[in-house]
């Protein structure tokens, strides 16, 4: 049966409004048990807040102006995928006006929820708790298959929607059929977090340690095949056109086909440029022949998952380490192997010194856990803080509506007086936190509001962790900080004692 978009859009709003993963997935199960094969691909995406069409071509300012809701719904799920792969596939002249018609039929058609699953799904601001983890469990008990058999067809195959159309099909047997195929991405494996190398070391309660320095760049994921590049990002989209001198790398390497994990990014005099410079030079294909004159990439690996013929992700990483030591000795990342954690203190003092970002822990007995974040592999940066000021507060969505919850960031402006915004942030936020600073900002409120921003007095402080700074025009004081969580309120500070903007641009090596 064809699914009707608002059936969709209340297990959105069912999983949005719970805690429980259980009731999540069980929500999530139900609707793909009444989905046709042919359907449930797209369904697991959208509920994923993935496009698969991955761009539309249509931006915040198109979805500013649309037509009044309808009052009843009639809209399905496939109904709504024709109409992106039509937004998705026009161009040339003519085309401006063609995806406002469609963009019109589309949100005519549907009703005030509707509209807002749509506009937030378009967008990339779905935000309703139906995290990976969940879906892949629901996929699961969907289709009676085990998560084993799920979790490992999806890191072979990239991506939860591609599986769940496979677990539709054929079941257990078509999933276990699922393996490593060059040029088609991999989930990367990623990292757990530690304070410091101490802790990470400890992890692995003295075994063999491989410590790689963590890069500030981009993730690549690289593959040969018959000869042919292809670079894929983190995300899996494809950027070889962007990136030729990861190409001309990796197609000078010996042997045949190839699958490899490594970064890319701008290096100038012997130190790696801040991220933003290695974003903008990767971020466009422009007259690639000028950007590799005036910012060109480096390339360096990390892992080696398919070469000679054989599929490397289930081998200990001591050996895929070894394996590409020998196949590219001089692109692996700078790397010591060791069981002794003051050796990889005294790494990682070494190359945050030296400008980067930081180290990866791994055990060196652990496999390719693809699209995990395991305990395999470890990261450890130096921990930046902020002490900055709440400027506004955004209105929660999903599970936080009815509180206050994303904030607005501001540092001291000791020539201009008052304060300058640096950024936004909702991570690290407990429900005694949201509930307190609903309360809080509530008091504070002052100035305009937009009905879903409110500007507060400038008067409560809050202490922010973050990754870095990096330029930005978004912002007033002309940078942004990177991956920034809140850690606690500071009652104990008055805001003329907050870190200046100044602080906060040095902190990006300004």
């Amino acid at each position: 049966m064809d699914v009707a978009l608002a059936d969709l859009v209340a297990v959105s709003a069912e999983v949005a409004a719970t805690r429980s993963r259980t009731a999540k997935t069980e929500a999530i199960a139900a609707l793909l048990a009444r989905a046709d094969a042919a359907e449930v691909a797209t369904v697991v995406a959208f509920l994923s807040g993935v496009l698969p069409q991955r761009r539309l071509g249509v931006g915040y300012r198109s979805l500013s102006s649309l037509p009044e809701a309808a009052d009843e719904p009639s809209l399905t799920v496939a109904e709504v995928d024709a109409a992106f792969d039509r937004l998705a596939t026009t161009a040339g002249a003519g085309s401006t006006a063609a995806r406002r018609a469609e963009l019109a039929a589309l949100f005519g058609r549907a009703t005030t929820d509707e509209q807002r699953f749509l506009r937030a799904l378009m967008t990339g601001n779905l935000r309703q708790g139906a995290l990976d983890g969940v879906v892949l469990a629901a996929v699961a008990r969907a289709y009676d298959v085990p998560d084993a058999s799920v979790r490992r067809a999806v890191m072979l195959a990239g991506f939860t929607h591609d599986v769940a159309e496979i677990a539709a099909g054929g079941g257990q047997d078509a999933l276990d059929a699922v393996g490593l195929v060059v040029g088609r991405p991999l989930r990367p494996m990623l990292a757990a977090s530690a304070k410091t190398v101490e802790e990470a070391a400890g992890s692995f309660d003295g075994a063999e340690m491989l410590v790689d320095g963590k890069l500030d760049g981009i993730r690549v994921q690289v593959h040969r095949r018959d000869g042919e590049v292809t670079v894929f990002t983190r995300s899996l989209d494809v950027i070889t056109e962007r990136v030729p001198e990861v190409v001309e790398a990796v197609a000078g390497l010996p042997g045949g086909d190839l699958v490899l994990d490594g970064e890319a990014i701008v290096v100038r005099d012997g130190r790696p440029a801040p991220f933003q410079v290695t974003g903008a030079r990767t971020a466009s294909s422009a007259d690639v022949a000028t950007l590799m004159a005036e910012v060109p990439l480096t390339t360096y690996l990390f892992d080696v998952l398919h070469a000679d013929g054989r599929d490397l992700v289930d081998t200990p990483a001591i050996e895929r380490h070894e394996v590409l030591a020998a196949l590219a000795p001089h692109l692996v990342v700078p790397r010591v192997v060791t069981t002794d954690p003051a050796e990889a203190q005294t790494f990682f003092d070494d190359l945050v010194a030296a400008g980067q970002e930081g180290v990866v822990v791994k055990d060196a007995a652990s496999p390719y856990a693809a699209g995990r974040r395991g305990s395999g592999w470890v990261k450890v940066k130096p921990i930046h803080t902020l002490d900055l000021v709440v400027l506004a507060v955004e209105r929660g969505s999903g599970r936080r509506t009815g509180w206050l919850s994303n904030i607005h960031l501001g540092a001291r402006d000791p020539e201009g007086g008052g304060f300058v915004m640096v950024g936004k942030t909702f991570k690290g936020m407990t429900d005694e936190m949201l509930r307190w600073q609903t309360e809080r900002f509530t008091e504070l409120a002052d100035g305009p509001t937009d009905g879903y921003v409110v500007t507060v007095r400038p008067e409560q402080v809050v202490e922010i962790a973050l990754d870095g700074v990096q330029r930005s025009s978004r912002y007033e004081g002309k940078v942004a900080l990177r991956f920034a969580r809140v850690l606690r309120y500071r009652d104990d500070k008055r805001p003329d004692e907050t870190d200046t903007i100044d602080a906060v641009r040095a902190l990006g090596g300004e």
